[in-house]
């Protein structure tokens, strides 16, 4: 991530802690389009053909274009994130989860790639995992959708657990 990225993202962050259920929707749009620059054109267009294969199906081939991406800009978040979400539509959660570490470890406010651990972990039945994924999500986003109600019945299933 360059500096020039880093400045309108940490901007954005501050909007969105800050955004009312009416207004997160725009800055986390905005957010998106800032994790999708990579700053190279070449790059840029891996991203695009990969997501393009994801909304065909194709999941295979858009795993294909993301790792191509992130062989050539092993740096770029995005492209780590988005072979994660490829792995875990493919039900490959170990290669999921290895992929969302090293999205997170460059950009660790990525509230997709945390909410999608949580999902895995969900889907794993390891809810306090979950419930510490989706947590971290609040603390960056706290409107994402279907956190809250995430948080909710995994406490309940924690504390129902325990009793």
């Amino acid at each position: 991530m360059t500096w020039a990225q880093t400045k309108p993202l940490d901007e954005l962050f501050a909007e969105l802690l800050l955004a009312d259920e009416g207004d997160w929707a725009d800055v986390e749009k905005q957010i998106w389009s800032e994790w999708s620059k990579s700053g190279s054109k070449a790059t840029d267009q891996l991203l695009e053909r990969g997501r393009v294969q994801m909304e065909k199906g194709n999941f295979h081939k858009a795993i294909g274009y993301f790792s191509a991406l992130i062989d050539k800009a092993p740096e770029f978040a995005e492209g780590w994130n988005a072979r994660a979400t490829a792995w875990f539509v493919m039900d490959r959660y170990g290669l999921s989860i290895a992929d969302i570490r090293q999205t997170l470890i460059l950009e660790p406010r990525h509230f997709g790639a945390m909410a999608g651990l949580g999902m895995i972990m969900e889907q794993m039945n390891r809810p306090e995992a979950a419930l510490k994924a989706y947590q971290e999500v609040e603390k960056v986003h706290p409107n994402r959708p279907n956190v809250k109600a995430a948080l909710q019945r995994l406490k309940g299933k924690i504390e129902g657990v325990s009793l």
